[in-house]
């Protein structure tokens, strides 16, 4: 578009649809309800698929339950695996910490070479052992098919391992277009002693298309949609000591608020707005993570571009599905289990149909009673997970030609990184706004 000799960059859109219902917790009940109830529904739901993929798997081999295991005769039992860790974390040792002298040790990560798993059912349950068995790469959640036969020793001898494998992907295939832009971002700690706000507003500045020359503002043209991915303020260590706030305190607590919020009505004003709550924010604890409150954001909030969303958070763009986390789910899979990346991660998670397998064991969730919300039931062509330590991607194909962009979102407080996507071909790359100056 051309005004009196000058070209005018004309913003770039695309068609949004939000597949959050699944998340949504209404009605809120935890009086009566236990949590074997969303192990069960997990397991029916994963067993069923699994016992569809059995006869293409080993066809001429009998399926039976734990209870049913005959010993020495080889056949294939489906059922959820429980962790047994001997430095896995437990509520008495707390309790005991208060009352020793000597502190104890919180290692990164719980992993010990006695780790052993077990696998149960509605009938009963079995050690799993084999040297085609890896306890380190699974945790306690996990629906998986074996192969093998039970020993004289009373446990289960694997020979073969069948695991879910990547969901079909009901969208069609990518048609190359013209170039369009996601951006992600998260950890912004906004309100953090460590945090740089010109960071934050050289990010708010590119997107909104006022940074860089000519050709950059046509890119930032093309940025048609931004997500953040949780842990977008802090606060000051020491405000919530459950004693009333005075009224420096209280000023205090909605500071960084008020300046999340001038940055985010920069950037709904121009761009649809997509923002994720993290372990950090004021939601609640448990996952899914429901929608920060829209009060928070009374500036922002007054774009209908802005969008308060649950963690996790499903949508379509251009008939592109979306999957993503504030990053606590892989986070607790670093902690119970072992990989060379945080890729692996959330590829396992993919190929486990499993957003969080590990919740409830060690990672907190509603108690649902009639559904699991986190069994991956589609396909996403673009998984992220925010509050990493680095920017990274990978590009899964599955069998069925389904085809995933992995990408982990680094901290931007620490870093100073986004992400971009391109919705044309599903790269991406890091955006980095450095601002140190030499002299």
């Amino acid at each position: 578009m051309e005004v009196d000799g000058e070209q005018i960059l004309q913003r770039k859109h695309s068609h949004y649809h939000n597949l959050d219902e699944v998340f949504m917790v209404r009605n809120e009940v935890y009086k009566g309800q236990q949590y074997s109830q969303i192990y069960f529904a997990r397991l029916h739901m994963l067993r069923t698929l699994l016992y569809s993929l059995v006869p293409h798997w080993k066809p001429h081999i009998p399926v039976c339950t734990i209870l049913g295991l005959e010993e020495n005769k080889e056949c294939i039992v489906v059922g959820t695996l429980y962790k047994h860790m001997k430095l896995k974390p437990c509520i008495l040792d707390e309790y005991a910490k208060e009352r020793s002298v000597t502190p104890l040790v919180k290692p990164h990560n719980f992993m010990h070479p006695d780790d052993h798993l077990i696998l149960e059912d509605e009938s009963g349950r079995v050690k799993l052992e084999g040297t085609s068995l890896f306890p380190s790469v699974y945790v306690t959640g996990v629906v998986v098919a074996f192969l093998g036969k039970e020993s004289g020793a009373g446990s289960f001898l694997v020979h073969d391992i069948l695991e879910a494998g990547l969901p079909p992907q009901i969208e069609k295939p990518l048609k190359l277009g013209d170039d369009k832009y996601v951006v992600f971002v998260s950890g912004l700690s906004v309100g953090n002693s460590t945090s740089n706000p010109l960071q934050f507003q050289l990010l708010v500045d590119h997107i909104t298309g006022h940074l860089g020359d000519e050709n950059e503002q046509r890119t930032a043209a093309e940025i048609v949609h931004v997500v953040i991915a949780g842990n977008s303020v802090e606060f000051a260590r020491g405000l919530f000591n459950g004693q009333n706030l005075g009224s420096k305190d209280q000023a205090k607590l909605s500071e960084p608020f008020r300046e999340l919020d001038i940055l985010l009505t920069q950037i709904a004003a121009g761009v649809p707005l997509d923002i994720m709550p993290g372990p950090n924010d004021p939601a609640n604890f448990y996952l899914p993570q429901q929608p920060l409150n829209r009060c928070l954001f009374p500036g922002s909030s007054a774009y209908n571009t802005f969008r308060s969303c649950t963690n996790p958070h499903s949508f379509e763009l251009d008939n592109i599905r979306f999957l993503g986390t504030s990053g606590q789910n892989i986070d607790d899979l670093d902690k119970y289990s072992e990989a060379k990346d945080k890729l692996d991660f959330l590829e396992r998670t993919l190929r486990w149909r499993h957003l969080a397998p590990s919740a409830p064991n060690t990672l907190g969730c509603y108690p649902f009673t009639d559904r699991d919300p986190f069994v991956i039931e589609s396909c996403p062509r673009v998984y992220f997970v925010g509050n990493q330590d680095m920017f990274g991607s990978r590009l899964v194909k599955g069998p069925e030609g389904q085809l995933t962009q992995l990408i982990t979102i680094p901290k931007f407080c620490e870093t100073g990184v986004a992400v971009v996507l391109n919705l044309r071909n599903l790269e991406c790359h890091a955006l980095s706004f450095g601002t140190q100056f030499s002299f």
